[in-house]
Parts: C-alpha cells; structure tokens; sequence
C-alpha cells in the first residue's frame, strides 16, 4: 500500500461519514417536525432514492419552524424572552409615570411571575 492509496482511502471513508452523517442529520429533523405521515414517509423516500439530491431538496425546502432558522442553531440571545424581574421593573416604571394604573400594574406582574 502507497502513500497516495492510503491518502485515497482517508478521502473515501471521510466521504462515507460524512454521507452517513447527513442521513442521520436530515432523518432526525424530518421526524422531529410536525408532519403528517405521508410527508415524512415521502421525504424518508426521496432521500433513500436519490440520496444527494434528496437530501439537497429537503434542505432548500424544508419548513423554518423558529424564527433563527431551525434545530441545529441555538436562538441568539435576543430571541429569549427576558425574565419577569425585567417586566416587573418595566411595569414599576409605567405605573411611576402614570401610564397604566395600579389594577394594571398588578396584572402585569401576575403575568410575568406566571412564566
């Protein structure tokens, strides 16, 4: 066994785990979406047909549940929702300069100790 041919086969197997990779990948995302049945079954089809091409398709076309773009991506830090000591004080603040009352005042601080 050469120097190239050994080089050769590292490209091969790291092709193949990286092919494996993808169907792991794509099949957790397919049944971890809300789809009905029939959708999963004719991704799961496709991708197992025309292996690249189906895995290229589902990943031009496939539905962006959150806003920052899926799964695999944690939210930016904006995105979170802020704690419900920030809405009270934001709450505190209104009813200090007069633009909501207290009824309101103690609404909007059930609510945001409710989360």
């Amino acid at each position: 066994m050469t120097f190239g041919d050994f080089l050769w086969s590292i490209v091969i197997f790291f092709f193949w785990f990286m092919f494996i990779w993808m169907f792991i990948a794509i099949f957790s995302d397919i049944f971890r979406r809300d789809l009905s049945g029939w959708s999963k079954a004719g991704w799961i089809i496709l991708i197992v047909v025309l292996p690249f091409l189906g895995i290229l398709i589902y990943l031009i076309v496939r539905p962006k549940d959150e806003p920052w773009g899926g799964g695999w991506q944690a939210p930016p830090a904006g995105a979170r929702g802020s704690g419900g000591a920030d809405e009270i004080a934001k709450a505190a603040q209104l009813y200090e300069d007069g633009k909501i009352t207290a009824d309101e005042f103690e609404h909007l601080k059930r609510r945001a100790l409710s989360y």
